[in-house]
């Protein structure tokens, strides 16, 4: 497996997901919940595509655009993170003009001026952390992981669009999706903008400066 370099995190280690098993995806996802049922297929379909379809046609969407099991694969849809060996983390990442429902989402675009078909900036859309394994650290790992990614496949920026966190305030596993304005601010995402109350516009922007050819982006 070609490793993503990750931060000092003991037996933390990410790898692009074509070249994670399937098995070891849909372990992460688990069997219930919101990670199951949405197959993160949310940001990519619209709302009566997504809500026509069953969780097994999600799955299968999910399956072709990560190409896992196929090391030789040059396009895939986001990382696999792993613990000890053991399988505890998805990050979903993209071109950003791959997340069909994003277009009309007021966050990414409030108060700014944005080529909404722009293949070259890429996009951090959700976080799932297994059952068991949350609160150790792994948003942050996987969000300073997806850096690396997006740039080795040619990524001229990458978004996120978060949720601000308050110390002694519950927020339901299901929101964080988009994971935590921290956890960017750590991986060194700058903020852009505050469009709302909760949410926050953060980016990263990429000078290409080795000779080598970017890989291809996701189709």
């Amino acid at each position: 497996m070609a490793r993503i370099p990750t931060p000092s995190l003991p037996g933390f280690t990410v790898v692009p997901a074509n070249e994670a098993s399937w098995e070891d995806l849909q372990a992460v996802l688990g069997t219930k919940g919101d990670p199951a049922r949405c197959q993160c297929q949310r940001y990519k379909l619209t709302w009566h595509e997504y809500h026509d379809m069953t969780r097994e046609e999600r799955s299968f969407l999910l399956r072709e655009e990560t190409d896992c099991g196929n090391p030789k694969a040059e396009c895939t849809s986001g990382i696999v993170a792993y613990l000890d060996g053991v399988p505890v983390g998805w990050c979903n990442i993209e071109p950003r003009p791959n997340f069909t429902r994003m277009r009309n989402m007021p966050t990414p675009w409030a108060g700014r001026s944005e080529d909404r078909d722009d293949p070259t900036v890429w996009v951090v859309a959700c976080f799932v952390i297994r059952l068991g394994h949350r609160r150790k650290g792994l948003s942050r790992a996987l969000a300073a992981a997806s850096i690396d990614f997006a740039r080795s496949r040619g990524a001229r920026a990458l978004e996120a669009y978060p949720m601000a966190t308050q110390e002694g305030v519950e927020i339901t596993w299901g929101e964080l999706h988009v994971g935590s304005r921290n956890s960017f601010a750590a991986a060194g995402f700058k903020e852009l903008t505050h469009p709302s109350k909760r949410r926050y516009v953060m980016r990263v922007d990429f000078e290409h400066t080795s000779p080598e050819e970017p890989r291809p982006a996701i189709k």
